[in-house]
C-alpha cells in the first residue's frame, strides 16, 4: 500500500512563525552582504572548472591551481581570475587555457589587467568560454529530469539513504549496486578523511582513502554512470550523493552539476563549527556552491545533526531549529527552491533520559511543521551507541518509527554497529531489513499521528520554537559572526579572524573595471551564454 501523504499536525502561533524566520532573514542579511564583497581561491577555480581547465602536473597539483595562484602573484584577484586569463589568451600567450596554465605553472606567462576595448573584449571571451560549461550543468539537470520521467521516484517516503566508504572508487561501485538493489534509494560516498582540508581536489579515479573514497570529477562520473546501469534494473531513479564542504566547496560543487549528482552535503556552518575553517571562506564559498547547486537541480544536505554530538540534544534543540531556519535563508538567497532544502536534524537524545522517544517526536515534528515542503534529512543515532548491538538495532528502529510518523523526507540508515566497527555488509543488510519493516508497517502513522494540542509534544515544540525567536534576537543584536565566534552552535567557538583557508579570501574591487565573474552573472540571471 502506498504511503499517505498527509502530515501530522502541529498548532503553531502563525505569528511566532513569521516572527522566527523574519528574523533568521535579518541575521542573515550581512553575512550575504560580506560574501557579496568578497571571492576566494576556490570560487575563482571552480569558475576555470566551468570553462573546461582539468588534469593536474605530474605531482598532483591542479591546473586550476596553478592558474590562479600564478595570476594571484601577479595582478591579484580582486579582479577576477578570467579577466587577466582571457586577455592572456587573446594576446596569444598560450594557444588555449590547459598550455596557458602549463605555462603559467613555469613562471612563463605575463598577466595583465586590461583596459578599454581590450577589457571588455577579455570579458566576453570568458563569458563564452564559461557559459559552456553552464550549459553542461542545465543539460545534466535535463537528462536527470527526463530519467525520474522514465524510472521513476522511489514509490515511499523517507527515501532510504545509505552510506558507502571504502576508499577504492572500484570497491564502492558494487557496493552501492547492491545496497540498490536491497532498497537503496539515495547512495553517498563519504569522502576520505581530511579530504575537506586539502585546498585543492585530487584528480582521476582513486583507489585508497582514509574512511572514505576521495572526492574527484572521475570518481563522480564513474559511480553516476554505474548508478544509471542499477537505476534501469531496479526500476526506480537511483540518487547519488557528495560533499560540497570544506576548502573546495565551490569547485567540488561544480563538478558534481558537471557529472550529474543529485544531492550534496552542503551546510552553511559545518566546516567552521567542525573543521575549523575561516567563517568568511566558508560563506563565501557556500553561496556560490549554492548558486551551482540551484541551477543543477541538486538537492542539498545541511548538517545540524552534528551540533547534537557536541552538545545536548534537549539543550540545543533550539540551536538546530536556528540553524535550519539560516541554511533555508541562505539557501533561498542563492536561488534554491524548497524542494532543494533536505535540512538536517537528528535522533541524539540520550536514550535513558525519561520521555526521550516523545521528545524526538516533539523536535522532528516541529521541524516538518516548518518546513513543510522541504525533503528534511532525519539522521540516526550516533552519540549513544555503546557497543551494544541488541540496544542499537532497537534504537535504529524507533529512530525509523520517528520518521516514518512524522513524514520526514530523506532517510539515512542507521547502523547497530555504530561505535564498534566500520559495518561489515551483513550489518548493512539488516540494518537495512529494519527501515523496511518499519515503513511497510507503519509507514502511513502521519495519516493517524495528531498529538493533543496541549499535551507532551505540541508544548516541547513551541517551547524549542520560542527559545529559537529569544536565540535569533541575540543574533540579530549581536551579529552571526560574533555569535559563531563565542560558540552558540555546537559549543565550539570560531572567530572570524582565525581558521583554515583565511588567506585565500579576496575583497573584490568595485568602480569601473572591478571584479567580474562570468559564472557568478550567469548563475544569478539565469542565462546560458
Amino acid at each position: 500500500m502506498p504511503t499517505t501523504t498527509t502530515r501530522p499536525r502541529l498548532e503553531l502561533d502563525p505569528a511566532v512563525v513569521r516572527r522566527v524566520r523574519s528574523l533568521a532573514r535579518t541575521a542573515g542579511r550581512p553575512v550575504v552582504r560580506l560574501a557579496q564583497r568578497h571571492t576566494t581561491v576556490s570560487v575563482e577555480r571552480a569558475t576555470l572548472r566551468l570553462a573546461g581547465l582539468s588534469g593536474a602536473d605530474h605531482e598532483r597539483v591542479p591546473w586550476v591551481n596553478h592558474l590562479v595562484d600564478a595570476v594571484r602573484d601577479q595582478v591579484g584577484l580582486e579582479h577576477g581570475v578570467t579577466t587577466p586569463v582571457w586577455d592572456a589568451l587573446r594576446r596569444a600567450e598560450a594557444e588555449d587555457l590547459l598550455t596557458l596554465a602549463q605555462k603559467a605553472a613555469s613562471g612563463s606567462v605575463s598577466f595583465r589587467l586590461p583596459e578599454g576595448t581590450e577589457l571588455t573584449r577579455a570579458r566576453r571571451a570568458a563569458r563564452t568560454a564559461v557559459a559552456g560549461g553552464v550549459r553542461t550543468i542545465d543539460r545534466q539537470r535535463t537528462a536527470r529530469e527526463r530519467l525520474v520521467r522514465r524510472l521513476g521516484d522511489p514509490p515511499q517516503r523517507p527515501w532510504i539513504y545509505l552510506i558507502v566508504a571504502t576508499g577504492d572508487i572500484d570497491e564502492d561501485i558494487p557496493q552501492a549496486q547492491a545496497a540498490a538493489r536491497e532498497g537503496a534509494d539515495v547512495i553517498a560516498v563519504i569522502r576520505s578523511t581530511g579530504q575537506s582540508l586539502l585546498d585543492y581536489v585530487p584528480e582521476g579515479a582513486t583507489h585508497e582513502g582514509y574512511a572514505g573514497t576521495y572526492a574527484t570529477q572521475e570518481n563522480f562520473r564513474l559511480m553516476r554512470a554505474a548508478l544509471d546501469e542499477t537505476s534501469r534494473e531496479v526500476g526506480r531513479y537511483v540518487r547519488l550523493t557528495n560533499y560540497a564542504s570544506g576548502l573546495c566547496m565551490p569547485e567540488i560543487a561544480t563538478l558534481a552539476g558537471l557529472e550529474r549528482l543529485d544531492m550534496m552535503l552542503n551546510d552553511s556552518m559545518y566546516g567552521i563549527l567542525f573543521r575549523d575553517i575561516n567563517p568568511i571562506r566558508t560563506f563565501v564559498d557556500q553561496r556560490f556552491s549554492r548558486q551551482i547547486h540551484a541551477r543543477a537541480g541538486i538537492i542539498i544536505n545541511t548538517g545540524e545533526d552534528n551540533y547534537l554530538t557536541t552538545a545536548d540534544a534537549v539543550d540545543a534543540a533550539h540551536t538546530v531549529t536556528v540553524s535550519q531556519l539560516l541554511n533555508e535563508y541562505f539557501a533561498k538567497e542563492a536561488g534554491l527552491e524548497d524542494w532543494q532544502l533536505g535540512l538536517g536534524h537528528a535522533f541524539e537524545i540520550n536514550p535513558d533520559l525519561p520521555e526521550s522517544f516523545r521528545l524526538e517526536l516533539a523536535h522532528a515534528l516541529l521541524a516538518r511543521t516548518l518546513f513543510p515542503n522541504a525533503p528534511l534529512k532525519w539522521m540516526p543515532p550516533t552519540k549513544h551507541m555503546t557497543g551494544d548491538v541488541f540496544r542499537g538495532y532497537l534504537l535504529d528502529g524507533f529512530f525509523n518509527l520517528v520518521g516514518a510518523m512524522t513524514g520526514q523526507g530523506i532517510l539515512l540508515v542507521g547502523m547497530m554497529t555504530e561505535a564498534v566497527v566500520t559495518p561489515f555488509l551483513s550489518d548493512r543488510d539488516l540494518a537495512l531489513q529494519n527501515v523496511r519493516y518499519v515503513l511497510n508497517a507503519a509507514g502511513g502513522l502521519t495519516e493517524d499521528f495528531h498529538p493533543p494540542r496541549d499535551g507532551f509534544i505540541q508544548t516541547r515544540a513551541r517551547e524549542v520554537l520560542g527559545e529559537s525567536v529569544g536565540l535569533l534576537e541575540r543574533i540579530v543584536d549581536d551579529g552571526l559572526l560574533p555569535a559563531i565566534g563565542d560558540g552558540t552552535f555546537g559549543l565550539m567557538k570560531r572567530p572570524a579572524d582565525r581558521g583554515k583557508g583565511l588567506d585565500g579570501v579576496v575583497e573584490k574591487a568595485t568602480g569601473a573595471g572591478g571584479y567580474d565573474n562570468p559564472a557568478v552573472t550567469l548563475l544569478q540571471s539565469g542565462e546560458a551564454r
